[in-house]
């Protein structure tokens, strides 16, 4: 069983650090007017949330469904979700004023992930 977890354990956090990075890539090629890049980048960014998402399930089973990582899964879905709307808003150019809200939700959910992520 350790070995299965650490495949999850390694395809998570290796996931999660291919996410900011694509994420960063895709919003500065699209706000660059580089759209043929950005799609992409931004395809292989959905990729790599099926990747975290199937590793993140993966390490929940593992762990016996304990409530704070049920908690860290909630708040990682709508971290994907305010990657989401930023990049397709930024893509159709109608983020507008909901830009400061999905980036501050963002920040926020993206530091209380990685909080808990590493805090175990």
């Amino acid at each position: 069983m350790s070995q299965l977890y650490n495949i999850f354990y390694q395809s998570h956090t290796g996931s999660w650090a291919f996410l900011l990075i694509f994420f960063l890539i895709s919003y500065f090629l699209y706000k660059g007017g580089k759209a043929k890049g950005a799609k992409i980048v931004h395809m292989v960014l959905r990729l790599f949330y099926i990747i975290m998402l199937v590793s993140g399930a993966g390490l929940l089973i593992g762990y016996g469904f304990p409530l704070l990582f049920i908690f860290k899964a909630v708040l990682a879905l709508i971290l994907m979700y305010a990657m989401e709307m930023i990049l397709v808003g930024t893509k159709k150019r109608t983020l507008g004023t909901k830009a400061t809200m999905y980036w501050i939700m963002l920040a926020a959910t993206a530091i209380v992930v990685v909080v808990i992520g590493f805090s175990n």
